[in-house]
């Protein structure tokens, strides 16, 4: 079997001569949970106290928002994480973005979004989606996005470095061990496979092969 990866060991290489821009690129898991819990308690807050909301709304509202995640995950992965640009300076953006994540896939300190990436993307989200929903709907649905998005990152996170013995968690983790080391044109969905199946990118059912872990 063909391996699309340098080393599946937990390392770290350096992307950037500047020690500044170094430190920034790398980020431990916890630090989308500190940032980005007080969002959702927030927005959920704001939704019950400010707006108002009927609980159901609101609960409807977070679950949508969830999925919209869910499609939003597989479409940046896909065309955004997999677009493979043909000039020098292409290249070696898509590597800092992604590539090196494909090269050392265990790298536990380059596995989560870094802030410099998910903060400038959390906010342009909100701003479309409140131009979409308005401010008041937003809020409930914002909250449920960005919960959608948390699960994404500590997810992928405990996919590659912890012990899943669940068996929804071992599934999630098999799916996404495809992606690296089977063929990573299928198997976009991290958090779920469900629009790999819905879109065409799911992979064949064959006899199961063989995956680092």
């Amino acid at each position: 079997m063909a391996k699309f990866f340098i080393s599946d060991k937990d390392e770290s290489i350096r992307l950037f001569k500047s020690n500044f821009m170094e430190f920034f690129s790398k980020v431990h898991f916890t630090v989308p949970l500190i940032i980005y819990l007080p969002v959702i308690g927030y927005f959920l807050f704001q939704s019950i106290m400010a707006f108002q909301l009927p609980i159901i709304q609101i609960v409807g509202l977070v679950i949508f928002g969830v999925v919209i995640w869910t499609i939003t995950e597989y479409a940046l992965h896909r065309f955004v994480f997999h677009y493979h640009p043909t000039s020098d300076f292409g290249k070696r953006i898509h590597f800092i973005m992604h590539g090196v994540h494909h090269d050392y896939p265990s790298d536990s300190l380059r596995l989560v979004l870094p802030p410099s990436v998910s903060i400038p993307l959390a906010v342009a989200f909100y701003f479309l989606l409140d131009l979409i929903w308005g401010r008041e709907l937003n809020s409930a649905f914002y909250a449920g996005f960005v919960m959608g998005y948390l699960f994404y990152d500590i997810g992928h996170y405990a996919i590659h470095h912890f012990k899943l013995n669940n068996k929804y968690w071992s599934t999630i983790k098999d799916h996404h061990m495809r992606h690296h080391y089977v063929d990573p044109n299928k198997g976009y969905g991290v958090s779920s496979p469900v629009w790999d199946h819905v879109l065409g990118t799911m992979f064949k059912a064959t006899k199961k092969e063989k995956v680092s872990s």
